[in-house]
Formats: structure tokens, sequence, C-alpha cells
């Protein structure tokens, strides 16, 4: 869930991404991994972006992954192999704070060959950084801060004060995203009735995200149906896209009764998905 969140972010502001990492908004456009390859390398965190003149290869981790540096070593050939006279910036991204030596590593040595990219730990970085670009305010939360529940407060507050220069229907939209992606995200450092307290349970309704949550598991159900050749294939795929999407709104927080009202299911079956949760 944390992952396609981030890509979220990194598909729908693109400029102010860019603006984080590269120094400015930088035109991106979005480079899919089997355009390097015929066998990309499965990696759910992979974003790549491109210009004429740069290709941008960011990747989330809420943990470390001892994969990480060959992985950025391969990606770098591929490019390279797609786009020679392109310059490559390589920048993992770890959400949640760690001790392991992992979230450091940012080479790869293999007897002659070494590759290095760059790692950016969240938790280091200030939170200003975030809080000024309307795309990054999800990020904040998880910044160096000693207070992640007075940043989140800040982060709603930054929220609804989004308008200048977009007309209201976008603004409106663009609120509901970023406050729903901040809610999800804060999910790492702090517990959800603290987050529901902060942001509006009603946001996750009415934002993309929540959308494409349901339009995800809905697709997800008419596939299986159609693969089984059964009716019932259809109502079994409505159940499990409901299901996840109880299980996603608990885990950023919504309260047991608004999850009832967004989903239908009874307050008995939704203790019991809290159940899971805690006790997996």
């Amino acid at each position: 869930m944390y992952d396609n969140i981030c890509k979220f972010i990194a598909e729908n502001f693109k400029d102010d991404l860019a603006t984080w990492l590269l120094g400015s908004p930088i035109k991106l456009t979005e480079l899919s991994p089997t355009e390097l390859s015929n066998e990309p390398i499965r990696a759910d965190s992979l974003i790549l972006l491109q210009s004429d003149d740069l290709v941008l290869h960011t990747e989330f981790q809420t943990s470390p992954d001892e994969d990480i540096p060959f992985r950025m070593l391969d990606y770098r050939v591929r490019v390279y192999r797609r786009f020679p006279n392109k310059e490559m910036r390589q920048i993992v991204i770890y959400l949640r704070k760690n001790s392991s030596e992992l979230v450091s590593e940012n080479s790869f040595r293999l007897n002659n060959t070494y590759h290095q990219f760059e790692v950016i730990r969240l938790w280091e970085q200030p939170t200003e950084r975030f809080m000024s670009i309307p795309g990054l305010l999800p990020f904040a939360v998880l910044s160096q801060t000693n207070d992640p529940t007075m940043v989140l407060t800040q982060v709603a507050k930054a929220v609804e004060a989004i308008s200048v220069g977009v007309a209201r229907r976008r603004h409106r939209q663009l609120q509901r995203n970023i406050a729903a992606a901040s809610g999800i995200l804060a999910g790492l450092v702090l517990k959800k009735d603290v987050i529901s307290k902060i942001l509006r349970s009603e946001i996750m309704r009415e934002s993309v995200i929540y959308q494409q949550i349901l339009e995800e598991g809905e697709a997800k159900g008419k596939a299986e149906g159609k693969a089984e050749g059964k009716a019932e294939g259809k109502a079994e795929g409505k159940a499990e896209t409901t299901r996840k999407l109880a299980l996603n709104l608990l885990q950023i927080g919504m309260s047991l009764e608004q999850i009832a009202q967004v989903t239908e299911l009874s307050l008995e079956q939704i203790q019991v998905l809290q159940q899971e949760i805690q006790n997996p």
C-alpha cells in the first residue's frame, strides 16, 4: 500500500518530486521498466521518470533490502543500453526509521565493478523541506521531528490552505488526494486513532486514491469471475474488494462506524478484520 501511495505521488506531482530530488522543477515523463528489458526486475517501489537529458530512478522502501545495491547497478546498465547519452540519478528513499546498516548502503561492489547511488533517509530530512511544496506534504510526517502528531496537524492546515492559483474543483480534488496520501503514510509513525482525529475520514471516499483502490479491486474481481466462468466470481471479487478496502481504512485510522458506513459491512465483520491486523 505504501508503494502505491509513493507511486501515486511521483506520477501526479512530478514537478514537486523533481524540485526536491533534482533541485529544480525539470519536466519529467514516466518511463516504463518494460522499455529497458523484456524481463524487468520485480520491484513494486520502482519509479522511472525521464526528461530529454536525464533519467530519474527512485525507489521508496519501508524496510531495508539487501538486494537494492545490485538492483541499482542492473537498472543503470539497462538505462545506459537504452539511453547511452542520458545522465541518470538513482535515489533510494527510506520511509520508516531503521537502525540497520543496510539503509546506509549506497554502492555495489563486485571485484573490479563498482557502482554508486544516492540514499535518502526521510527521518533525517528537515521537515520544512516538505511543508512548502503541496506534492511533498505526505512525506513531512516521516521527516526529522520529535513530534509527528504536530507535523501532521500542520500538514492538515497546509492542505486546507491549498487554493491559490488553482481552480476550485481542481484544488478540492488536490486537497483530498494529498490528505489521503498523508494519512496513509502517517500510519508508519502514528497510531490510527491519532490520524483520524487530525484528518477527516471522509476524504478517503472523495479522493482519487480511494477510487483507485476500489477500481483495482473491482477489476480483479471481474477478471477472476471471467477466468472461473462463474457468476459467483464477481460477487466473491466484490467481497474481497470490500474486505481489502476495510483493511486499508483500518490501517489509516478510520473509525469502525465510519468504515461500516463506507463499506456496508457490519461492525462485527470489521472487528474481525481489526483482530486480523492486531494478531497476524
